[in-house]
């Protein structure tokens, strides 16, 4: 099934911590979208994804932007309690540090259900175990990276008490192998549609 946007709507609202474009930070959200947008998008991202929010009938959501056709990368995973919703483009790899490629468009976006109860320090533990994973699973496929110079992360999840969510802990074995799996998936779906162009 190939669409234009992806939209995850949330039974109950879920603590969000993320770099979003759209009510990124830390919030509370309904759900989120993956907003997919022309290559040689320069437009008001504010203003686009607001509108984007209010043309879906959503409220509260979080919400993403990515120029991969995201009906052909769209790839998830789940572990445990963790669900990975990823869309990989990788036309501008980047290595952290490093002085950074000419820009072109190209996003890996990683966004985290997590259905259990954690406090906000264990969110950004999260993040870190995501990163790591993705970085791990783009130098095994051969991508000189450690991402693209403008990826995205989210995780969201119910206000609790897990304090961790590190590569030692259950739930970040979860996430690493949800992110690996769903990103190395996405990333050979991405390079079959640029092999058939």
């Amino acid at each position: 099934m190939e669409f234009e946007h992806f939209i995850r709507h949330f039974d109950e609202p879920m603590l969000a911590l993320s770099n979003a474009p759209h009510r990124g930070g830390l919030t509370e959200a309904n759900g989120f979208f993956f907003m997919m947008v022309p290559k040689n998008y320069s437009g008001d991202y504010r203003r686009d994804c607001a509108s984007f929010e209010r043309a879906y009938g959503l409220k509260n959501f979080v919400g993403f932007m990515t120029a991969a056709d995201i009906g052909k990368v769209l790839s998830v995973s789940r572990r445990g309690n963790v669900t990975a919703y990823v869309t990989a483009g990788i036309t501008n790899p980047a290595i952290a540090g490093d002085e950074p490629p000419p820009w072109e468009p190209g996003t890996i976006n990683i966004a985290l259900v997590i259905e259990e109860g954690l406090k906000v320090g264990a969110m950004a533990n999260a993040i870190m175990t995501a990163t790591e994973a993705k970085t791990y699973t783009l130098l095994s496929l051969g991508y000189n990276a450690t991402g693209t110079t403008s990826d995205g992360i989210g995780v969201f999840a119910f206000d609790g008490k897990t304090e961790w969510a590190g590569t030692a802990t259950e739930l970040g074995i979860c996430i690493g192998k949800a992110v690996r799996e769903a990103l190395e998936e996405s990333l050979r779906k991405w390079e079959r549609t640029r092999s058939v162009k």
